[in-house]
C-alpha cells in the first residue's frame, strides 16, 4: 500500500514535469517566428479551459472546446511556413557535430576581429554569419564554396570592392569559411530604422530563420554591429563584438 500511495503522490508531479518539458520545447520550436505570440495565446486559452472545467462552468467549457478545435485547423493553415521551417530545423540540428576547442574558437574570433576592425577603418562593408545549431547549408549552396581556414587576410580579400563575392554574405561553419557571396533572406520588419541598409536587413532576415551569429560592417558609418536571435547590437567596438560572440557560443554549449 505504501508503494501505491507514493506512486499516486508522484504521478501529478511527473505529469507536470512532462507537460512543462513539452511546452518548453514547443516554445523553442517556434522561437524567432511570428507564431510564438499566437502560441503564448494558446497556452493562456488552455489554462482558462482547465479552470472552466474544474469550476464546472459548462457553457464556457463547451464554447472553448468548439473554438479550440477550429483554432487548431486555422493555425495549421496560417502558420504552415513556420511549422515547416521548425520541422526542418528540428530534423537537421547538428546533434553530434564536434564543438570547437577553446583555442580554435579564440583563433577564429581573433581573426574575425582583426578583419572587422580593418574593414570598418577602410570603409568596406561586410556581412559574416557564424553557424551555431541551425544548419546554414541552404544558404551555403547559394554562394561560392571556399572551404578554407578562417584568416583576417582572406576575409578582407573577399570583401574588397570589385571582388565578385563582396556583395554577398560569408558563412563560417565549424571554424572554417564554408562559402562566400551567399544570399540571405531580407527582413520585412517595418520597425527597422530606415538608416539601416540591405546588409542589416539580410542579417536580421537570417537571424529570424536561424540561430546564426551575424556580423555587419557598415561602409557608410564605419561601425560594427551584431545580430543574434533577431536582436541588433549596434556600434560595437572590436572587443565588445568578440566578447558578445564568445558569450553567445559559450551560453549555447552550457545549455546543450
Amino acid at each position: 500500500m505504501g508503494e501505491l500511495s507514493m506512486l499516486i503522490t508522484w504521478k501529478p508531479i511527473i505529469e507536470i514535469l512532462i507537460l512543462w518539458f513539452v511546452i518548453y520545447h514547443i516554445m523553442l520550436f517556434f522561437e524567432g517566428t511570428r507564431a510564438i505570440s499566437v502560441l503564448r495565446g494558446i497556452v493562456i486559452v488552455l489554462v482558462a479551459f482547465f479552470l472552466f472545467e474544474k469550476l464546472n462552468l459548462q457553457v464556457l467549457n463547451w464554447l472553448f472546446t468548439k473554438l479550440f478545435g477550429i483554432s487548431i485547423i486555422a493555425i495549421l493553415i496560417i502558420f504552415h511556413p513556420e511549422i515547416r521551417q521548425g520541422l526542418a530545423r528540428l530534423g537537421q540540428r547538428h546533434l553530434f557535430s564536434p564543438a570547437l576547442r577553446e583555442e580554435e574558437l579564440d583563433y577564429m574570433l581573433r581573426e574575425i576581429g582583426i578583419a572587422a576592425d580593418s574593414l570598418s577603418r577602410n570603409k568596406i562593408g561586410a556581412l559574416i554569419a557564424i553557424e551555431k545549431n541551425d544548419p546554414l547549408s541552404g544558404y551555403i549552396e547559394s554562394g561560392v564554396s571556399v572551404d578554407a581556414r578562417v584568416s583576417a587576410e582572406l576575409i578582407e580579400a573577399i570583401f574588397t570592392p570589385n571582388n565578385p563575392l563582396h556583395d554577398g554574405g560569408l558563412i563560417i561553419q565549424q571554424g572554417r569559411i564554408a562559402a562566400a557571396g551567399c544570399l540571405f533572406p531580407l527582413s520585412e520588419n517595418k520597425e527597422l530604422n530606415r538608416i539601416f541598409g540591405t546588409r542589416h536587413r539580410a542579417a536580421l532576415g537570417l537571424s529570424e530563420e536561424t540561430d546564426a551569429v551575424v556580423i555587419i560592417i557598415s561602409e557608410e558609418r564605419q561601425d560594427i554591429s551584431l545580430v543574434y536571435r533577431n536582436r541588433l547590437y549596434k556600434d560595437l567596438s572590436r572587443e565588445d563584438m568578440l566578447l558578445k560572440i564568445k558569450e553567445v557560443i559559450k551560453l549555447t554549449k552550457e545549455n546543450d
